[in-house]
């Protein structure tokens, strides 16, 4: 019994570090990385109009009654809500960086901080929020670590390879409607494939957001 104990308990310690080591070396974000979803683009972009579900963390991009993009999201959470109501797009910069919250370097040592606390004598560099579509002030839709809850400090987070073509889709001007809830989330809502939990997954170097590799990590988009 004591033999068949050690034989099952090693073989389980196998399993784990095997389960560990295969998402350390990057299968995790290798499947993170491959997520992507179909978008169209509008015969009239003026018809063009945003909704989104907080409680579905779905965005539906419309012309019309019919979808352009449907794609998971990550909405404010509970102490940082995204607000609701009826919104247009104001803003839209590829290249955005945070200014309260991002990284102080000095040299090749870098680390996480705000932009009132880096340590004296570091410089700082804000977090970078590629494909920005700002729809209040401070608030927008840009590229971020989509997670299966909400996370966000109120704005509302792309996976990496879908931002790109909410950006082309959206123009200054474009309608947002914010709710807890959407119609759609009864119909085109359903099935809709969700990108895998960026929660357990490894943060990238700090050299992706101090540089400008940030910006351009994602596909080529392209469009139906």
């Amino acid at each position: 019994m004591k033999c068949y104990l050690k034989i099952l308990i090693a073989a389980m310690t196998a399993i784990t570090l095997s389960s560990c080591n295969k998402f350390t070396s990057g299968s995790g974000l290798s499947a993170y990385h491959t997520y992507d979803l179909p978008a169209s683009l509008p015969r009239n972009p003026s018809a063009v109009r945003v909704k989104v579900s907080l409680r579905k963390q779905l965005i539906y991009v419309m012309e019309g009654s019919k979808p352009l993009l449907v794609t998971p999201c990550t909405v404010g959470a509970a102490g940082t809500p995204t607000p609701q109501g009826n919104f247009k797009i104001i803003l839209k910069n590829q290249y955005k960086r945070a200014n309260s919250h991002g990284w102080a370097y000095n040299g090749k040592d870098a680390r996480k901080a705000n932009s009132d606390s880096r340590p004296a004598g570091w410089s700082f560099k804000g977090t970078p929020m590629p494909y920005w579509c700002e729809f209040k002030t401070n608030y927008g839709f840009h590229t971020g670590w989509v997670k299966h809850y909400p996370s966000s400090h109120g704005c509302i987070r792309l996976h990496e390879n879908i931002a790109p073509k909410f950006f082309r889709l959206v123009s200054i001007g474009t309608p947002v409607n914010i709710a807890s809830s959407q119609p759609e989330d009864a119909s085109i809502g359903q099935g809709i494939k969700i990108a895998p939990d960026a929660g357990p997954l490894p943060d990238y170097h700090s050299s992706m957001y101090l540089g400008n590799g940030y910006f351009s990590r994602h596909k080529t988009p392209t469009y139906e």
